[in-house]
Protein backbone atom coordinates (compact mmCIF):
# COMPACT_ATOMS: atom_id res chain seq x y z
CA UNK A 1 0.00 0.00 0.00
CA UNK A 2 1.18 3.52 -0.74
CA UNK A 3 -0.07 6.66 0.98
CA UNK A 4 0.66 10.21 -0.05
CA UNK A 5 0.68 12.34 3.08
CA UNK A 6 -0.08 16.00 2.34
CA UNK A 7 1.38 18.60 4.67
CA UNK A 8 -0.05 22.06 4.01
CA UNK A 9 2.55 23.92 6.04
CA UNK A 10 5.72 22.59 7.61
CA UNK A 11 5.70 22.65 11.41
CA UNK A 12 8.20 24.92 13.13
CA UNK A 13 7.88 23.63 16.71
CA UNK A 14 7.21 20.36 18.52
CA UNK A 15 3.78 21.64 19.60
CA UNK A 16 2.82 22.42 15.98
CA UNK A 17 4.05 18.99 14.92
CA UNK A 18 2.16 17.15 17.67
CA UNK A 19 -1.04 18.97 16.70
CA UNK A 20 -0.66 17.91 13.07
CA UNK A 21 0.46 14.26 13.37
CA UNK A 22 -1.91 11.30 13.54
CA UNK A 23 0.19 9.04 15.77
CA UNK A 24 -2.23 6.17 15.08
CA UNK A 25 -0.89 6.06 11.52
CA UNK A 26 2.67 4.84 10.97
CA UNK A 27 2.50 6.36 7.47
CA UNK A 28 1.77 9.81 8.93
CA UNK A 29 4.56 9.53 11.51
CA UNK A 30 7.05 8.54 8.79
CA UNK A 31 6.03 11.49 6.60
CA UNK A 32 6.32 13.97 9.46
CA UNK A 33 9.87 12.74 10.17
CA UNK A 34 10.73 14.48 6.92
CA UNK A 35 8.69 17.57 7.80
CA UNK A 36 10.49 17.83 11.15
CA UNK A 37 13.94 17.58 9.59
CA UNK A 38 13.03 20.24 7.02
CA UNK A 39 13.26 22.75 9.89
CA UNK A 40 16.88 21.77 10.62
CA UNK A 41 18.40 24.47 8.42
CA UNK A 42 16.48 27.27 10.18
CA UNK A 43 16.51 25.86 13.69
CA UNK A 44 18.40 22.66 14.50
CA UNK A 45 17.04 22.77 18.07
CA UNK A 46 13.41 22.91 16.91
CA UNK A 47 14.03 20.14 14.37
CA UNK A 48 15.56 17.91 17.05
CA UNK A 49 12.66 18.65 19.42
CA UNK A 50 10.20 17.64 16.69
CA UNK A 51 12.07 14.42 15.88
CA UNK A 52 12.15 13.64 19.60
CA UNK A 53 8.37 14.13 19.72
CA UNK A 54 8.10 11.58 16.90
CA UNK A 55 10.37 9.19 18.80
CA UNK A 56 8.04 9.12 21.81
CA UNK A 57 9.49 7.80 25.05
CA UNK A 58 13.02 7.34 23.69
CA UNK A 59 14.74 10.54 22.44
CA UNK A 60 17.56 10.75 19.92
CA UNK A 61 20.85 9.38 21.20
CA UNK A 62 24.05 11.44 21.05
CA UNK A 63 25.16 9.22 18.14
CA UNK A 64 21.91 9.91 16.25
CA UNK A 65 22.24 13.66 16.87
CA UNK A 66 25.78 13.60 15.48
CA UNK A 67 24.61 11.53 12.50
CA UNK A 68 21.91 14.10 11.66
CA UNK A 69 24.41 16.97 11.97
CA UNK A 70 26.91 15.26 9.69
CA UNK A 71 24.38 14.14 7.09
CA UNK A 72 22.64 17.51 6.78
CA UNK A 73 25.66 19.82 6.94
CA UNK A 74 25.49 21.54 3.55
CA UNK A 75 23.06 18.92 2.27
CA UNK A 76 19.56 20.04 3.23
CA UNK A 77 18.54 18.94 -0.25
CA UNK A 78 18.55 15.37 1.10
CA UNK A 79 15.51 16.20 3.25
CA UNK A 80 13.80 18.19 0.49
CA UNK A 81 14.23 15.23 -1.92
CA UNK A 82 11.43 13.44 -0.07
CA UNK A 83 8.86 16.02 -1.13
CA UNK A 84 6.95 15.21 -4.29
CA UNK A 85 7.82 17.39 -7.26
CA UNK A 86 11.49 17.78 -6.40
CA UNK A 87 14.37 16.54 -8.53
CA UNK A 88 18.10 17.05 -8.99
CA UNK A 89 17.25 19.25 -12.00
CA UNK A 90 15.15 21.69 -9.93
CA UNK A 91 17.73 21.54 -7.11
CA UNK A 92 15.20 19.77 -4.91
CA UNK A 93 13.04 22.86 -4.52
CA UNK A 94 9.78 22.04 -2.75
CA UNK A 95 6.61 24.04 -2.34
CA UNK A 96 3.37 23.73 -0.41
CA UNK A 97 1.47 21.57 -0.13
CA UNK A 98 4.32 19.24 0.73
CA UNK A 99 3.55 15.64 -0.22
CA UNK A 100 5.54 12.67 1.09
CA UNK A 101 4.98 9.24 -0.46
CA UNK A 102 5.15 6.42 2.10
CA UNK A 103 4.67 2.74 1.30
CA UNK A 104 4.81 -0.65 2.92
CA UNK A 105 5.45 -4.10 1.50
CA UNK A 106 4.71 -7.72 2.50
CA UNK A 107 7.67 -7.67 4.91
CA UNK A 108 6.89 -4.36 6.63
CA UNK A 109 5.16 -5.89 9.65
CA UNK A 110 7.18 -9.05 10.28
CA UNK A 111 7.50 -8.44 14.02
CA UNK A 112 4.42 -7.51 16.02
CA UNK A 113 4.51 -3.91 17.18
CA UNK A 114 7.19 -2.91 14.68
CA UNK A 115 7.03 -1.65 11.10
CA UNK A 116 9.45 -0.79 8.35
CA UNK A 117 7.95 1.63 5.87
CA UNK A 118 9.57 3.22 2.84
CA UNK A 119 9.70 6.88 1.83
CA UNK A 120 10.32 7.90 -1.74
CA UNK A 121 13.22 10.25 -2.52
CA UNK A 122 13.51 11.91 -5.91
CA UNK A 123 17.30 11.63 -5.61
CA UNK A 124 17.50 7.89 -4.96
CA UNK A 125 16.72 4.86 -7.09
CA UNK A 126 14.84 3.07 -4.31
CA UNK A 127 12.63 4.26 -1.45
CA UNK A 128 14.43 4.59 1.88
CA UNK A 129 13.41 2.59 4.97
CA UNK A 130 12.07 4.18 8.13
CA UNK A 131 11.52 2.01 11.23
CA UNK A 132 8.66 2.51 13.64
CA UNK A 133 7.49 0.96 16.88
CA UNK A 134 3.96 0.82 18.25
CA UNK A 135 3.32 1.66 21.89
CA UNK A 136 0.72 -0.94 22.95
CA UNK A 137 -0.79 1.10 25.78
CA UNK A 138 -1.81 3.95 23.45
CA UNK A 139 -1.75 2.40 19.96
CA UNK A 140 0.56 5.21 18.85
CA UNK A 141 3.43 4.72 16.41
CA UNK A 142 6.83 6.32 16.96
CA UNK A 143 10.11 6.48 15.07
CA UNK A 144 12.44 3.69 16.09
CA UNK A 145 16.07 2.90 15.45
CA UNK A 146 18.58 4.73 13.32
CA UNK A 147 17.83 7.42 10.76
CA UNK A 148 19.10 5.59 7.70
CA UNK A 149 16.92 7.60 5.34
CA UNK A 150 19.45 10.46 5.44
CA UNK A 151 21.86 8.54 3.22
CA UNK A 152 23.43 10.38 0.31
CA UNK A 153 21.47 10.91 -2.89
CA UNK A 154 22.20 12.42 -6.31
CA UNK A 155 23.50 15.96 -5.83
CA UNK A 156 21.53 18.90 -7.22
CA UNK A 157 22.37 19.70 -10.84
CA UNK A 158 23.62 23.18 -9.87
CA UNK A 159 26.27 21.56 -7.61
CA UNK A 160 27.29 18.85 -10.10
CA UNK A 161 30.50 19.74 -11.95
CA UNK A 162 29.69 17.02 -14.51
CA UNK A 163 26.20 18.28 -15.31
Amino acid sequence: MTEKIEINSLPKTADELKAAVDFQSPFCVAAYAIAALAEYESSPDNAVAMVNALKGPEPLSPFQLQFIRERLRGKMYVVRSYFEGTSPQNNYQASAPYVVEVSDNPYSYQNEGYATLYIKSSGADNPRPVSLRKKPSTGEWFLWGDITYLSDIRIPTEQDPWA
